[in-house]
């Protein structure tokens, strides 16, 4: 093991893997919280979309990547070695939208956590993601919407809750306008819920 990688060790450095589809604002939003932490850091991000935005984030941060396809992810051990290599701590899913299957789960029993762009349990599971998610809520006349970060579990969205945040939905709300809320809310408690989660 390297001097630094043993200090790490030592000290007791968490290290967070990210997994992420798309953009990865969210992801980028955590690198950046934790790039000066000495106790904890972002030590990879996944993704099963090799076009995915969040790898280009990723490189301007130096944070190493690995992309995987769905016979990767479902039927190798290819994903869980990584995990074990860079003795991860924590997976965080960040706008990822494939279930985790039951080696990952079994591996990291009650380590890997998500957030969704609602108030669960209303308004999740398979399909509800992303604008999905907000035309949902605006159809339904809800008076306000918000962000929930829950454990993973074999089925979508249905982790135990461990944190919530609320915003109202105006009148006129659209779904790009409680996005824009949305969005608000991922960024300034996200980074803070990881934190406090590795702390326990």
């Amino acid at each position: 093991m390297r001097i630094f990688e043993r200090l790490k060790y030592i000290l007791g450095m968490k290290k967070i893997a990210i997994f992420a589809s798309g953009s990865g604002t969210n992801a980028q939003n955590i690198i950046e919280y934790f790039v000066h932490n000495s106790n904890i850091q972002v030590c990879r991000i996944y993704s099963n979309n090799e076009d995915a935005y969040v790898l280009t984030r990723a490189k301007k941060f130096n944070i190493p990547t690995l992309t995987f396809n769905k016979n990767d992810f479902l039927k190798t051990d290819k994903i869980i070695n990584q995990l074990k290599n860079d003795e991860t701590d924590l997976i965080v899913l960040a706008g990822f939208l494939w279930l985790v299957p039951i080696n990952i789960l079994k591996r990291f029993t009650n380590r890997i956590i998500n957030i969704h762009p609602a108030l669960l349990p209303k308004y999740g599971g398979k399909g509800m993601y992303g604008s999905f998610v907000h035309e949902a809520v605006i159809k339904a006349n809800e008076k306000e919407s918000g962000i929930s970060i829950h454990l993973v579990n074999e089925k979508y969205d249905e982790g135990e809750i461990i944190f919530q945040a609320i915003c109202k939905i105006d009148g006129n709300e659209t779904p790009d306008s409680l996005a824009a809320k949305i969005h608000t809310l991922e960024h300034n408690h996200f980074p803070q819920v990881i934190e406090e989660f590795l702390s326990t």
